[in-house]
């Protein structure tokens, strides 16, 4: 078996030390040698790193992966390197390390619980975050319970995210070692039982490490690139998907600045996002942005740079792994928080708040790039790599 894919370049791998990587995937799990744990296996370096890592450190590792979309029009696209094979390094990984391994058929659950949810968001005006709801549900409930079924003690996965048990016995979620990987922010969904359950050995490890044992033990991926777009959309064309799901978004509407003037029309509610600047076809002479997305009057309502300012936000399907016992006592504490609004920005102050029974976060100063739909992850301010939870944003106040 070969090493590397010929046709893969061969990025940054840094020499592992094969002792101290086993050790802390050894750590990581907690369980004595010879419990079971079921590896999640993507197909990707990261996961097929971590089934290896735990096979060294003497796990009973079962391997399973999940079938989510059709990876048949996967394998026909072109100008990516390694596309569409991730079953086949899967399984191809799992046979070399001895391990037994399972591919389930998730299709429908995958289509009904991310792909249509995704599709209806856009129709709603919002911006969601598939990969967040892939988590929590496919990965993080319906194969948690797969894992149980097979007698595993806890299941692994390659999220760069680090699982700390304090004294007492509470468990937290922290950010990775490698702050540049750190996807804490995808996972603020994670409940308490979920996390009691669920183990990430790469959290001290940084990727051209990870990289640097896949090579050491002669895994096949260990130059596979990372995965770039949204796994079910391979052509990176994600409009195209909608249009042929929800061809109601393919609506015409008017393109209207918040003063109130029309400044043009638009061929589809579902073309736009808060906070987009270009392809409004529309000149006044300033730069202008998606403000706000009206989808009842199939209005995109632009206005000036300043008006993005959020000064609070509400949220729904809110989870919480703080110490108090749920985010509204949090909220009715005014807790203060580290509030992230997409996985590309730093987290901003802020704090909680309720009004009605609803939580929001009141920022400090104003913050860009909320949109509805998508995340809000809450640090702790006095532990900033401690994930507090979450969960998607509702609605903005502007700025005034």
């Amino acid at each position: 078996m070969t090493l590397v894919d010929d046709l893969c370049p061969i990025p940054d791998i840094a020499r592992p030390d094969m002792d101290a990587a086993i050790e802390q995937a050894r750590l990581a799990v907690g369980l004595p040698p010879g419990a079971r744990v079921v590896a999640a296996m993507s197909g990707g370096v990261d996961s097929t790193v971590v089934a290896a890592l735990l096979h060294k450190a003497g796990y009973d590792v079962v391997g399973v992966t999940l079938q989510l979309y059709d990876h048949g029009a996967a394998l026909k696209k072109k100008g990516a390197c390694c596309a569409g094979q991730d079953i086949h390094d899967a399984r191809l990984a799992a046979e070399m390390l001895g391990i037994p391994h399972y591919v389930l058929d998730y299709e429908s659950r995958f289509r009904d619980a991310v792909i249509d949810q995704f599709a209806d968001s856009y129709l709603r005006g919002q911006t969601p975050v598939p990969c967040i709801r892939c988590n929590q549900t496919v990965k993080f409930r319906d194969l948690l319970d797969v894992a149980r079924d097979l007698g595993a003690e806890a299941m692994a996965t390659g999220h760069y995210v680090r699982r700390s048990v304090m004294p007492g016995g509470q468990v937290q979620m922290r950010k990775a070692i490698d702050h540049s990987r750190d996807q804490s922010y995808f996972l603020f969904a994670t409940t308490r039982d979920q996390l009691d359950y669920l183990r990430f050995p790469l959290a001290d490890l940084e990727k051209p490490q990870v990289r640097g044992v896949a090579s050491e033990l002669g895994l096949r991926i260990a130059a596979k690139p990372d995965s770039q777009d949204i796994c079910f959309v391979p052509s990176g064309d994600y409009r195209t998907l909608i249009d042929r799901l929800r061809p109601q978004g393919r609506e015409a509407g008017e393109i209207v600045h918040m003063d109130g003037r029309v400044l043009g029309t638009h061929a589809g509610i579902t073309d736009y996002t808060i906070g987009q600047r270009r392809g409004l076809n529309v000149a006044v002479g300033e730069p202008l942005f998606v403000t706000r997305l009206d989808p009842e009057a199939r209005r995109v309502i632009v206005g000036p740079r300043e008006a993005l300012l959020t000064a609070s936000l509400t949220l729904d399907e809110t989870n919480w792994l703080g110490n108090e016992g749920s985010i509204e006592a949090a909220a009715d504490a005014a807790t203060s928080v580290l509030a992230r609004v997409r996985s590309t920005r730093p987290p901003s102050p802020a704090r909680l708040s309720r009004v009605d029974g609803v939580v929001s976060v009141v920022f400090e100063t104003g913050e860009e790039g909320v949109a509805p739909g998508q995340a809000c992850a809450l640090y702790d301010p006095t532990d900033p790599d401690r994930l507090l939870g979450g969960g998607f944003i509702q609605t903005t106040t502007a700025v005034v």
